[in-house]
């Protein structure tokens, strides 16, 4: 626990003005910005006018928009973070190896964040790179780190998710969701079909460091077609499992 005298109030107001910000909301009136944080008004109107003034943020006199500049803020500390560094060559060549897209996250509370990516070809209507997020609970990715919690754990977590379907193939009931995490639990991958986009099928599986933890996710996604997502672990789970396998041997 930090102590009282070393933690500056004000940063972490301006933090959590910054996360307010999000892809379902991102331009904000002081009020919006004041009922998502708790912070009353006054507060909200100078941090934001703080982070207009530094260049993170626009204004339009109304609504406040975050600028490309803050991607600084979370680009820079991701390819800082070891793991990004570790795992990006062997993601280059498993890309090319397989010619699908590859890509490894990490869980954030309730949501996956891109780590790493190698694109062979745009699968998705969104593009994703590193720092980009989608849901845990209904993302190839999310599930194998979900699975990899204690069960308990895992449920509350399903729980406090946003369930709103993204597609008609999405499952939205959380007994639905518990049950696919104890199938990934026993086969020790997962399989999404068209549950985060129509089109889209993904396979992931976990990352291991040397001590058998789970640390991260890394996956394949691929093109709808009338024999998938039945090929996607014939076709990709064995070139998965050997970059999980070596990855394990140097992930400390």
């Amino acid at each position: 626990m930090v102590n009282k005298t070393d933690f500056i109030a004000s940063l972490g107001k301006g933090l959590a003005v910054i996360e307010a910000f999000r892809a379902e909301s991102p331009r904000l009136a002081i009020a919006d910005v004041a009922e998502a944080t708790g912070l009353d008004r006054a507060t909200a109107r100078r941090c934001l006018l703080t982070l207009h003034s530094l260049g993170y943020a626009d204004y339009d006199g109304k609504y406040f928009t975050l600028t490309p500049r803050v991607l600084r803020l979370g680009m820079g500390a991701l390819a800082a973070l070891p793991l990004a560094q570790m795992v990006q060559p062997w993601l280059d060549q498993l890309s090319e190896r397989i010619g699908q897209s590859v890509s490894v996250s990490i869980r954030d509370e309730t949501e996956i964040v891109y780590l790493a990516r190698a694109a062979q070809r745009k699968v998705m209507s969104i593009g994703l790179l590193p720092g980009s997020r989608l849901p845990a609970h209904c993302s190839s990715m999310g599930r194998v780190l979900l699975a990899a919690l204690p069960e308990p754990e895992a449920r509350a977590l399903v729980e406090r998710s946003d369930l709103s379907p993204r597609t008609p193939f999405s499952l939205t009931m959380p007994e639905e969701i518990f049950a696919r995490l104890r199938q990934i639990r026993h086969d020790g991958y997962a399989v999404i079909d068209q549950e985060i986009e129509l089109g889209l099928c993904s396979l992931a599986v976990p990352l291991y460091d040397g001590h058998g933890r789970v640390v991260a996710a890394l996956n394949t996604g691929v093109a709808k077609t009338a024999d998938m997502p039945a090929r996607l672990v014939v076709d990709y789970l064995p070139a998965l499992l050997g970059v999980q396998d070596g990855l394990r041997r140097i992930i400390h």
